[in-house]
């Protein structure tokens, strides 16, 4: 059963088209990731589906209520913990549940019984009467998802719910947000622009970039687009560029080529190891210069890489920065 359903969902700001057009839908019970770069529109997507900005065109449904015609019914529903912090640092953490729960109507008794077990599963018990500014990051990421969980939503909305976390304050996370899947079935929508965490936490992803989806499916499935492994050259291909691109789409063993920036060309291919050579042996042909060859097995930074030509993350580093800090983490054991 579809919790979410958006038909072009659209929001316009004077001139700017922040979100474009999106229509998904997000089944009961599973972790649905919204994947983009900073400013793709995923907070301004997450605040049309929360009741907290109207849509300028479209139409949403969230837990079988219209999020225009039925907000406060929407919000019954919801639990949300939002991008930016918003607890009240000068009071303890066990106050700052207290008056959130009062305010959403919860009995005293109970709401009392729910913190203490909240506190336990964050993992904050004996924090309960610290004031909440001399919480670290983590901590305080780790009280607002207790909060969200007070009333046991339906759905509950996690606005990149590690941003600016150290990794192990990060894993902790992670670890809830599976937890909270496996043991209350409950729906979970995620923004997130890290291709780590929608990798390891999500059923399903749509990749948003400029407000549009631009592509959406389990991780799986959007690997599979690009193939099962990819080759990058970083290459120089002046006056052979047409003859040499033509000679490698001719190869069997290419399912896909794309030309990415500063001469670097992405192949998706069946067996790196056996494609390898014959694209060398190409090159040397057409005297085409090979600075570096890398291959990996796809992972969503390809997809998106394949889909949109750039990068997700920050632009300084070289392109193939990227690709060696991949290799890392996959020796480290930071990939699945």
């Amino acid at each position: 059963m579809d919790v979410i359903e958006s038909e072009g969902l659209t929001k316009r700001f004077g001139d700017v088209l922040a979100v474009d057009n999106v229509t998904f839908r997000v089944r009961e019970g599973e972790i649905f990731g919204f994947l983009g770069p900073n400013g793709a529109g995923k907070t301004t997507t997450i605040n049309m589906l929360i009741t907290l900005m109207r849509p300028t065109e479209g139409s949403a449904r969230v837990a079988g209520y219209d999020i225009i015609k039925e907000p406060d019914k929407v919000r019954k529903k919801i639990g949300v913990v939002f991008q930016d912090p918003t607890l009240d640092r000068r009071l303890t953490g066990w106050e700052n549940l207290y008056i959130h729960g009062r305010l959403y109507g919860i009995s005293s008794r109970e709401l009392k019984l729910r913190i203490k077990e909240l506190f336990e599963f964050v993992e904050l018990k004996g924090w309960e009467n610290k004031i909440v500014q001399y919480y670290s990051g983590g901590m305080m990421r780790r009280l607002e998802i207790a909060r969200a969980l007070l009333y046991n939503p339906e759905i509950l909305f996690l606005d990149e719910p590690t941003l600016g976390l150290d990794p192990q304050s990060r894993a902790k996370v992670w670890d809830y947000i599976r937890e909270i899947k496996s043991e209350e079935g409950m729906t979970i929508f995620l923004t997130t622009h890290y291709m780590e965490e929608a990798e390891k936490l999500c059923d399903r992803v749509a990749i948003i970039d400029y407000g549009r989806i631009i592509a959406l499916g389990t991780v799986e499935e959007l690997k599979s687009k690009v193939g099962n492994e990819i080759i990058y050259l970083n290459t120089t291909l002046d006056g052979q560029e047409k003859i040499f691109i033509e000679r490698l789409r001719s190869l069997d063993s290419i399912r896909d080529l794309k030309v990415l920036k500063d001469g670097i060309i992405s192949l998706s291919v069946n067996n790196a190891p056996e494609t390898i050579p014959k694209v060398l042996q190409e090159a040397q042909r057409l005297e085409v210069e090979i600075r570096e060859v890398r291959y990996l097995r796809p992972s969503l930074e390809d997809v998106f890489l394949q889909l949109t030509g750039k990068g997700l993350r920050d632009e300084e580093a070289t392109f193939f920065d990227h690709v060696r800090m991949r290799r890392i983490r996959m020796r480290r054991g930071g990939r699945r």
